[in-house]
């Protein structure tokens, strides 16, 4: 019995002595209070006395400020259009003190006065954040070069057709980073055999002198070319299936040019100038979500165009001609 025991008490003792090693360890998360402090600073450029709104480029600087961040996101939407998505982006920040900064320059690109509500989330420790919105009234004035006009529309009206017969008629790239689809490039007729609806579709731009304004047909005898579900933006598309030609009637709805806001430099190979679609009924090529289509290059007898894809991060190429 004695015996026992005294194993018993080895055995309480080795646990005890385990326990109490244990406890040495203090493992500690730090204080999960969420940042505090979150201010948003926004500056017109160009604002002034005689331009209240800016100087029409549409740019923006915002600055942004909490306690305790590690990082921030940044999102926009036109307070008329607030069901839309808010596509968030990482803002560059410093700490100092405790007190995180970051700050970016947003381009809005609709066109006349326009106000935008920005939302900002900034993160601390353990996933913590704190959201905060301030709107900004900004003025966006365009005109396109005029012979990106008489390119387009021929100063009257003008049909377009992806190129089947060049290589890298479609291709991916990464939306940052590159202007070319480094990702994945369209062989000549690649898409003949699966989606022939993508070299049959025409898309007639025309130039209404009397208005001054723009509109797009998209004709679409054989079908769609577009993703399926929510990735299209197209109505009367199915909710599920492959990529591929898809029953549409076409459309025809305004278009006008805006500033591109994909942040392409100057120095690249770009005409700085988007078509932007209105509505739903219309597309370029592919029925994409996006609705605005930067100009990369335009002649006569040629347009190359990139549009942000259905998957985040992706951008799209598209090389079109006159349909004759």
């Amino acid at each position: 019995m004695k015996n026992n025991f005294k194993y018993l008490s080895v055995a309480f003792l080795s646990i005890a002595s385990l326990f109490v090693g244990c406890q040495d360890d203090d493992y500690s998360m730090g204080d999960l209070t969420a940042p505090t402090g979150l201010a948003i600073q926004t500056e017109v450029v160009g604002q002034d006395a005689s331009n209240p709104n800016g100087d029409g480029s549409g740019k923006v600087n915002i600055t942004v400020s909490a306690n305790d961040a590690m990082s921030f996101k940044i999102g926009y939407n036109e307070v008329t259009d607030l069901m839309a998505p808010v596509e968030f982006s990482s803002v560059p920040s410093t700490i100092q003190n405790s007190i995180s900064t970051g700050t970016i320059q947003k381009k809005f690109t609709s066109l006349g006065l326009h106000t935008y509500r920005i939302t900002v989330v900034a993160y601390g420790r353990g996933g913590t954040s704190t959201t905060a919105t301030a709107d900004v009234e900004v003025v966006s004035n365009f005109a396109p070069d005029p012979s990106i006009v008489t390119y387009l529309t021929n100063d009257s009206s003008k049909a377009w057709k992806v190129d089947k017969s060049v290589p890298g008629h479609f291709g991916v790239g990464p939306w940052t980073g590159a202007v070319s689809p480094i990702w994945w490039s369209a062989a000549i007729d690649e898409k003949v055999l699966c989606c022939n609806c993508f070299y049959t579709s025409t898309f007639t731009f025309t130039r209404v002198t009397s208005s001054n304004s723009f509109t797009i047909q998209a004709a679409t005898p054989d079908g769609a070319f577009t993703k399926t579900g929510s990735l299209a933006s197209i109505p009367g598309i199915p909710g599920s299936g492959d990529e591929g030609c898809y029953s549409y009637g076409g459309g025809t709805t305004p278009f006008s040019f805006i500033p591109s806001s994909s942040g392409i430099a100057s120095d690249t190979p770009s005409t700085q100038t988007s078509i932007m679609l209105s509505g739903s009924t219309t597309f370029i090529g592919y029925g994409s979500l996006q609705k605005e289509y930067e100009i990369m290059v335009i002649t006569p007898t040629y347009m190359y165009l990139r549009v942000q894809g259905t998957e985040t991060g992706n951008a799209w190429y598209l090389k079109l001609i006159p349909a004759l």
